[in-house]
């Protein structure tokens, strides 16, 4: 009843006195700065977590708050989901970055007594708030546009998102190198520019931008029948595999890399400063990949083609790492897990989904956001436990590299498999 309230409350906004600024190039405007701040937030406080969390417990410690982040997520996503049923979703996006703030500024105040425990559980934190960030992001947004319109401006919008990682690795790396702040004090930083978000969230609902357009009511999203879906439909399930692949060598790839950064950078100060200049540097990549790199290959060689980019890539580096364990190949193997999964391969896995019912793909991603993104992180996560730490016979850093290896090969081969079934899909559905 108080979410129905609430949303009377905003519908009452959506007067004429505010048609303006309601057109679709000035919402799109508003948009691109809300996600150009939120991502901005967010990586001023990952290299933050990461340069903390070497400091304090060491890479090698890694894989344990990895999981332990897996597990949490999904006990705070339940919880989270009936917060959104009950309030109306600027309610919940406002609550939200006031706590978010509040406990910013409680993690400051509590890193002057050097505890292990607060930085891996801050390092918990950012994980989980950046997730939830981008998602109340692009619930908003959703409701907001039509099917049509999104595809006409969800490009321009989600660079807001690619422009805010360039924009907050640059200034993190600044205000650590040019400035008396340090490391912990990146959380005052993103505290602040919360807050803007805040602020111009709650412009944006007054104004009406977040006048909620007409949808089809969709299914209810579970992960049951998200699974049901998938078990009858062999070119989702092979889709679905593809992607999991990505959370299964990810895990691999920041291992080798943030314990590359650990040795090459020991002092926490000139650590911090390497990974947020690395951030933005990954940032910038993505932008070009996107920009560039991904209609060139989409024009001339279509989709699969596309989904190809990152495993190759990710194996050439991965071999080179095997060979010279030096930062150099650890960071480029890192680029080319994370810069082209936000850009190409993102971009050539949407095009995967345009033959298939709309529907049916909200129902085959609820298995894979809720359940097997997690799995997979997880078994990333305790395959190096395993291998580096837990087993008698141990391998070094560089050694893992034969994982990486090989499940990019299986990615590979996957690729290969549903791409005789993304031709036939098509045909079947005229297009």
């Amino acid at each position: 009843m108080q979410a129905q309230s609430s949303n009377n409350d905003i519908t009452a906004e959506c007067d004429a006195k505010y048609i303006a600024l309601r057109t679709l190039g000035i919402r799109a405007a508003f948009l691109f700065l809300n996600f150009f701040l939120i991502i901005m937030a967010l990586y001023q406080l990952k290299p933050a977590s990461r340069s903390l969390f070497i400091e304090s417990l060491g890479a090698e410690r890694l894989p344990y708050v990895w999981i332990a982040t897996a597990l949490i997520m999904g006990v705070f996503i339940t919880y989270y989901h009936r917060l959104v049923e009950r309030h109306s979703r600027i309610q919940v996006v406002l609550g939200t970055c006031l706590a978010i703030s509040i406990l910013l500024v409680i993690f400051r105040l509590l890193m002057n007594h050097s505890i292990p425990l607060i930085d891996a559980s801050f390092y918990v934190f950012v994980d989980i708030l950046g997730v939830v960030l981008v998602e109340q992001f692009w619930s908003l947004t959703n409701s907001i546009y039509t099917t049509r319109e999104g595809k006409s401006w969800y490009g321009l919008v989600g660079t807001g998102g690619l422009v805010g990682g360039v924009a907050g690795g640059w200034v993190s790396a600044m205000l650590i190198k040019h400035t008396a702040l340090q490391t912990p004090d990146l959380l005052l930083t993103a505290a602040g520019t919360i807050g803007i978000i805040s602020g111009l969230t709650w412009l944006m609902g007054r104004v009406g931008i977040y006048c909620e357009v007409d949808h089809v009511v969709r299914p209810r999203q579970t992960a049951s029948s998200g699974w049901q879906i998938l078990r009858h439909s062999r070119y989702l399930l092979l889709i679905a595999a593809i992607l999991l692949m990505t959370q299964l060598v990810s895990p691999l790839v920041e291992y080798q890399f943030l314990n590359t950064v650990e040795t090459s950078y020991p002092e926490r100060e000139a650590r911090t400063a390497f990974l947020s200049l690395f951030f933005s540097v990954l940032g910038l990549i993505s932008i070009g990949v996107n920009l560039g790199v991904t209609p060139l290959i989409h024009r001339l060689l279509g989709p699969i083609a596309g989904l190809l980019v990152q495993p190759l890539m990710i194996w050439i580096f991965s071999w080179g790492f095997f060979f010279q364990p030096t930062l150099l190949f650890s960071a480029a193997t890192k680029i080319s897990d994370r810069a082209l999964s936000y850009s190409i391969n993102r971009a050539s896995k949407e095009l995967l989904y345009v033959p298939v019912d709309p529907v049916i793909i909200y129902q085959a991603k609820a298995w894979i956001d809720m359940f097997g993104y997690r799995l997979f992180k997880v078994s990333g996560s305790i395959l190096i436990l395993l291998f580096t730490q837990w087993l008698p016979v141990t391998l070094s850093v560089p050694q893992l590299s034969w994982f990486s290896v090989s499940i990019c090969v299986i990615w590979v081969i996957l690729i290969y498999l549903v791409r005789q079934d993304y031709h036939r899909v098509c045909q079947s559905s005229g297009l």
